[in-house]
């Protein structure tokens, strides 16, 4: 070697003076030493050279002393003789375990692959001269010290939460919304001081495990920040997600609420890490180890629903019970699971499930559907996984096909649930005999004309044939009102009427005035209009129904008709035409009043006629 390592202090006085003075004073640039790395490891050594003169493509030649021999330096690579190295490192460079790369044309990097422990000692980066004066540094050294493998990574026992296969490594199987746990323990022997990180990384199932497949889930970084890779940033910062470091060596990663895309096999690195001299933090080593093949069971594709006893066919009044079973490979409510149960009825030949009848919802709690309020119907949970549905007294109107609906939900964060399954029974058919109640009704007016101000008496008949004992009968009237002399097309007018347990319930008048509604006989009703008025004119009729009461109460309509039109027109008294022209004489008055008189008359008559 022409060149020989400098002084510091004089290398830097060196390069003050030959600036100033507008000269080159060549200076060769390695990292601070000495640097520690492991056996088995790879090492990365730069070098680069300023302050030269000559092509902006400098050559490099690296250069080895070890320990027990100092002054002896071994020719390792060179960036313009292929046949510098020396015997020792020669099969190396040959193989590609030892290269020199060239960054730029100032700048290389020595790389060693595997690092054996002969490989430690002092490296010398030199550089050919290109300058017209010989100045500066030509060489620079730095030493490397290579340390024994001292990291140890394995699965932490007793092993994964779940239900675990006695295989290796372990196979896992974990219901989605639960809680995936998985332990790692990671250790060091090594004497100087160093740091660990732990990441919890994750392949797919069936995938070869390498780092273009592993997916990265968290880390635990050297300087003990948590972080996590896409996508589980999210879930991290929700809370989903955690890792936590348990002792001195060991660290559990927790994954809530597990879901289909979480399984997979699942890996723990451990890396080790030292700082150099300059401050940065290099990896000196990494090791994985397998934890376990995790499968994520979906409740979708576990949640299965049954319904019994079969096909009904009861009589009205009589109770129906339906039973639905839940199945599947389920995790027990709790929680991280909940379930919801309901059952749903649709008419005979309608399309779809239909309403709803009653639900347990998921904190247990009956409700009923529209339409079944006041009803004596019970839900409830009979078993672990069974359900009941009771009515109890069936109507004709309960006839129709029916499902039960079942619900999986998970609980994602905090304590909000997600729906992550659902799943309908096989229709189940229930027949409930007719009551076979036939109605007809007769309806008119009392008196037959009636005139302004009286008091106008509709009354309406009904026959009754079949139907059980304690059948009860109820009346409604309702008008249509002409409009421009014509009937309006909307939809009929309450009045008023008597209900099966006797009340009366009064509608709108037309007119305004008091209405009253009566039972005048076990099966007669009658309207009356009081102080009938013009505005009362229209078609009336009468709308009886049956009704039935069950055992629990309740009462249900057997059967209903309605009545033929029954006209009401208010007609005008003939001395009220003549009160008014009185007032301007008597004279006048018999002309014009019979000239009223007649015209009324005819108009009535024609009226009359049309009507």
């Amino acid at each position: 070697m022409l060149a020989l390592q400098s002084p510091q202090p004089l290398d830097a006085l060196l390069s003050f003076l030959y600036v100033r003075l507008g000269c080159y004073a060549r200076q060769v640039h390695v990292p601070k030493g000495p640097l520690y790395r492991v056996a088995g490891t790879s090492v990365s050594i730069s070098c680069n050279v300023s302050a030269y003169e000559g092509p902006s493509q400098q050559d490099f030649e690296w250069f080895m002393y070890r320990a027990e021999a100092p002054g002896t330096s071994l020719a390792i690579i060179s960036t313009r003789d292929s046949q510098f190295s020396y015997a020792v490192f020669a099969s190396r460079v040959a193989s590609g375990d030892v290269q020199v790369q060239r960054l730029k044309g100032d700048s290389v990097v020595l790389k060693i692959a595997r690092l054996q422990a002969q490989d430690a000692g002092s490296y010398e980066c030199y550089t050919p001269s290109t300058d017209t004066q010989y100045l500066g540094n030509y060489s620079a050294r730095v030493e490397l010290r290579v340390l024994p493998d001292e990291l140890q990574v394995s699965a932490a026992p007793p092993g994964p939460r779940g239900r675990q296969a006695a295989t290796s490594p372990s196979r896992l199987t974990v219901h989605e919304g639960q809680e995936l746990a998985l332990g790692c323990l990671a250790q060091t022997k090594t004497k100087q001081h160093t740091h660990l990180s732990v990441s919890f990384g994750r392949t797919i199932p069936e995938a070869p495990v390498g780092r273009a497949t592993l997916q990265e889930v968290v880390a635990l970084q050297p300087d003990l920040a948590v972080q996590a890779r896409a996508p589980y940033v999210e879930r991290l910062a929700a809370g989903e997600l955690r890792l936590s470091k348990e002792g001195t060596d060991q660290y559990r990663m927790v994954v809530g609420g597990a879901q289909a895309g979480d399984s997979g096999t699942y890996h723990c690195t451990a890396a080790e890490w030292i700082q150099d001299p300059d401050g940065t933090w290099a990896q000196i080593t990494e090791k994985r180890a397998v934890l376990a093949h995790v499968d994520v069971q979906t409740l979708s594709s576990q949640l299965a629903v049954t319904v019994g006893p079969g096909e009904r066919r009861i009589g009205p009044g009589e109770p129906l019970e339906l039973l639905c079973n839940v199945s599947g490979a389920l995790p027990p409510p709790g929680p991280h699971a909940a379930y919801s149960v309901g059952w749903e009825m649709a008419p005979a030949g309608a399309p779809g499930p239909g309403r709803l009848v009653a639900q347990l919802d998921t904190e247990g709690v009956g409700s009923l559907g529209p339409g079944y309020e006041g009803r004596h119907i019970a839900m409830e949970k009979v078993a672990s996984r069974t359900y009941r549905l009771r009515l109890e007294a069936a109507r004709p109107g309960d006839a129709g096909t029916y499902r039960c609906l079942a619900k999986a939900y998970v609980r994602g964060s905090g304590t909000r649930l997600r729906e992550a399954a659902s799943a309908r029974s096989r229709p189940l058919a229930v027949h409930v005999r007719e009551e076979g109640v036939v109605l007809e009704a007769v309806a008119w007016l009392a008196g037959g004309a009636v005139y302004r101000g009286e008091t106008a008496s509709l009354l309406c008949n009904i026959s009754v044939r079949g139907g059980p004992p304690g059948l009860r009968l109820a009346a409604s009237w309702w008008v249509e009102r002409p409009e421009e002399g014509e009937l309006s097309s909307g939809p009929a007018q309450l009045v008023g009427g008597v209900g099966q347990d006797g009340v009366a319930e009064l509608g709108v008048r037309p007119g305004g005035g008091p209405v009253s509604v009566e039972l005048v006989g076990p099966r007669s009703h009658r309207l009356r209009l009081h102080s009938l008025g013009p505005e009362d004119e229209g078609v009336y009729h009468c709308a009886p129904s049956a009704w039935v009461q069950h055992a629990d109460y309740s009462w249900y309509q057997a059967g209903s008709t309605r009545s033929g039109p029954v006209t009401v027109y208010p007609y005008t008294h003939a001395l009220d035409t003549l009160f008014v022209p009185l007032l301007v004489g008597t004279g006048v008055a018999l002309v014009t009043g019979a000239s009223v008189l007649a015209t009324i008359t005819c108009c009535f008559m024609k009226k009359l006629r049309k009507r």
